[in-house]
């Protein structure tokens, strides 16, 4: 079996495009990998171009490590966000292919199943007006729909300090919604990289009466000596790594100890194998997986593959059920939560277990999506 060709496909909404790839084989399979970008999709569209010509065309779709060999390093330029999510497309398709061509899920081809539901937390949920009623009342609506964790970041547009008024407010929000999910419910707080130690490690210990489930990116993901000055201080979990891009760059980030969940996204990290190559890393460190997933049901279908077969595995960010659920129709046998657990049940289909409809993708051309965290009103994800 080789590849003859491949075929892109933007999904577009006001803040977020979602860009799906078909490897298409020359013996009529085809499988398909997701990845989204923030203001760099025609970026990622160029290079796949490119490494159509230079790697895929006559590859085998089996041989996944060759693969993604090549493309990391036969262009000999250092990879980076577009490069390893151009890979991770790619390499998320041929597993699919791998799969379907031997009748069995992902999960079964990377060491078997651990688990058969993955639990789930919602985010893109409190796209509301920003007041406490309005946060209290979003959040029952999560847990009406059987969700038992949820993400939430409280503090605007905050960056590198925050004030006492706008730290009340926050705390405030948070109050909110903890008393709507009850003293049960996961409550994982995001900071979006916003913030100085002294302010993160201050904040931290304003809301530690909320139990967060676990403080994510407290500082910007640039410098891990402030992340663990932050881990050092807080007596909370600590997450981080959803705008690392290579596995091998956790290394510094496990020897330091500054983490105790890894978020790893499987559309910017080149993809299935390379994230459970970092899952087992950080299992020899004690630290536990929570993959960022803010993409759509390939992406989602994609991480449970990963999840099935990884004992440290945490939960698994959702999205598609409070930000663009309309969305889902893009896909065929898109992963769905479970109200009554709260999990998504681990799919047995063959491959990644789920069919792109590229008609149904023809209805949400690509747009001009903007998505500023530093601009008032940014979590209502709705861009002026």
């Amino acid at each position: 079996m080789r590849i003859t060709e491949i075929s892109t496909h933007v999904v577009g909404t006001p803040w977020r495009n979602l860009t799906y790839v078909r490897v298409h084989t020359d013996e009529g399979l085809t499988g398909v990998g997701e990845t989204r970008m923030l203001g760099r999709t025609d970026a990622l569209l160029g290079y796949l171009r490119e490494a159509e010509v230079n790697h895929l065309r006559g590859s085998d779709p089996f041989a996944v490590e060759d693969l993604v060999r090549r493309m990391k390093y036969g262009d000999y330029g250092r990879a980076g966000e577009i490069v390893m999510s151009g890979i991770a497309c790619v390499e998320m398709a041929c597993w699919d292919i791998k799969g379907k061509a031997l009748g069995v899920p992902v999960w079964q081809l990377l060491g078997g199943r651990v688990t058969d539901r993955v639990p789930a937390y919602a985010n893109g949920w409190y796209t509301t007006e920003r007041t406490p009623e309005a946060y209290h009342k979003a959040a029952q609506e999560v847990m009406a729909r059987g969700y038992r964790a949820l993400k939430i970041d409280p503090f605007g547009t905050g960056h590198h300090e925050l004030d006492h008024e706008r730290t009340r407010y926050a705390v405030s929000l948070i109050e909110a919604v903890r008393d709507a999910i009850g003293p049960d419910a996961e409550l994982m707080l995001e900071m979006h990289g916003r913030f100085s130690p002294a302010t993160a490690v201050r904040l931290a210990r304003e809301l530690a009466p909320f139990r967060p489930a676990w403080l994510e990116e407290p500082v910007p993901p640039e410098n891990l000596k402030a992340l663990k000055k932050v881990a050092d201080k807080v007596d909370l979990p600590v997450a981080t790594g959803e705008r690392i891009h290579d596995r091998i760059e956790f290394r510094e980030l496990f020897e330091t100890q500054a983490a105790d969940i890894i978020q790893p996204d499987l559309g910017h990290i080149g993809g299935i194998l390379e994230a459970r190559k970092l899952a087992a890393t950080a299992e020899t460190h004690y630290v536990l997986v929570a993959p960022h997933n803010v993409g759509g049901s390939v992406l989602t279908a994609a991480s449970l593959q990963l999840a099935a077969c990884t004992p440290n595995f945490k939960v698994l960010e959702h999205f598609n059920d409070f930000a663009d659920a309309e969305i889902t129709k893009v896909v065929r046998g898109a992963p769905q939560v479970d109200p009554g657990t709260g999990c998504f049940t681990v799919s047995q289909a063959p491959g990644l277990g789920v069919e792109f409809d590229a008609d149904a993708a023809a209805e949400f051309p690509q747009t001009q999506a903007r998505f500023d965290l530093w601009a008032e009103g940014w979590e209502q994800r709705r861009p002026r």
